[in-house]
């Protein structure tokens, strides 16, 4: 014959995790209350000063920034993320053997074209 657990005893089986996420509030709203209260309270000019790369801002913070700083991190994500691809590969090296091989010799000649495409279409140059 079964015998039939009473919702207290599931209960009790998340009683880690309930705890686990009180320490974890308690800990983010104390470091809060503790940075509040002891942090110094010195106001000056400097202080409040806007900042942007150590000097002063001398035009809307609205204006259109080129196109070129938006391809080069688009580039470089891409390219960050195909040489992530190069790790698998070199970890299971012996075990996928000349096919892989060859796979991975097309891969980076595909990745090597691409650059050299966009190096050749100015897409690297910083102005």
């Amino acid at each position: 014959m079964e015998t039939v657990a009473s919702s207290a005893d599931y209960l009790s089986l998340y009683l880690p995790i309930v705890l686990f996420g009180g320490l974890a509030v308690a800990f983010g709203v104390g470091t809060l209350l503790i940075s509040h209260y002891l942090q110094p309270r010195e106001e000056n000019a400097e202080k409040l000063s806007p900042y942007e790369c150590g000097s002063e801002p001398i035009s809307d913070a609205r204006m259109p920034f080129p196109l070129r700083y938006y391809v080069i991190a688009v580039l470089f994500v891409i390219f960050d993320i195909e040489v992530i691809f190069l790790y698998p590969w070199a970890i299971d090296f012996f075990r996928i053997g000349l096919i892989g091989l060859l796979e991975m010799l097309i891969f980076i000649a595909l990745f090597v074209l691409a650059f050299i495409y966009a190096w050749r279409k100015g897409a690297l140059e910083w102005e």
